[in-house]
Order: structure tokens, then C-alpha cells, then sequence
């Protein structure tokens, strides 16, 4: 079992920067793909980033891409998602997930494991 807290979502303007975080516990988390996704009100949740096991490889949402920057820390056992220039469009519950295998980052149905989301708000 694997478990994910995720930390850092708040209420921002817009152009605001956050930080969110991931904590993982109860497995080797260097052998565990990550991704954060994100859904807001009355849409379906959407894939935001990934990242491989050594953080050698990272795919992002066309959405977010250049705004967004997806890192971790194995030696923390954490995941982080910096995101810069915030837009409304932004808001959303962001959700961290982790896998042991994942064979097509952006399908939410690859991750095993995932937390209980924060929400970020951005106000325009």
C-alpha cells in the first residue's frame, strides 16, 4: 500500500505561483511513477503531469506546459508541482497518484494509489 497526502493549495490571484506537494509513505517511493491530475467543478478530472521513477522523464497537459514544472525528491519521498502564472482555468482539486507500472502516463486508470487532493483557487 501506498499512501499520498498532498499539501500547498490555497487562493491566488491570477499570475500567482504555487507550490504543491506529495508526501508518499509505505513503499520504495523511487520505484513509483507519479502524476498529478486535477478536476474541477463539473468536469471530468484531467491529467496535469507526470514524472518517471529517476525524474529522468515528465510529460505535461499542452494546458499547462511551460507553466508548470513537475519534480521530486526520492530521498524525501515527495513529488512536487511548482505552478507559475496561475489563470482561473487553473482551479481545480489538484490530486497526486503513483503507480508501480504505468504504460500510459495520462490515463488516470494506469495509477494505483492516490490522495486526497487540494484544492487551488485562482481568483481572476
Amino acid at each position: 500500500q501506498v499512501q499520498l497526502v498532498e499539501s500547498g493549495g490555497g487562493l491566488v490571484q491570477a499570475g500567482a505561483s504555487l507550490r504543491l506537494s506529495c508526501a508518499a509513505s509505505g513503499r520504495t517511493f523511487n520505484r513509483l511513477h507519479m502524476a498529478w491530475f486535477r478536476q474541477a467543478p463539473g468536469k471530468e478530472r484531467e491529467f496535469v503531469t507526470y514524472i518517471s521513477q529517476s525524474g529522468s522523464t515528465t510529460y505535461y497537459a499542452d494546458s499547462v506546459k511551460g507553466r508548470f514544472t513537475i519534480s521530486r525528491d526520492n530521498a524525501k519521498n515527495t513529488v512536487y508541482l511548482q505552478m507559475n502564472s496561475l489563470k482561473p482555468e487553473d482551479t481545480a482539486v489538484y490530486t497526486c497518484a503513483a503507480a508501480s507500472t504505468v504504460l500510459v502516463p495520462r490515463r488516470d486508470r494506469q495509477y494505483d494509489y492516490w490522495g486526497q487532493g487540494t484544492q487551488v483557487t485562482v481568483s481572476s
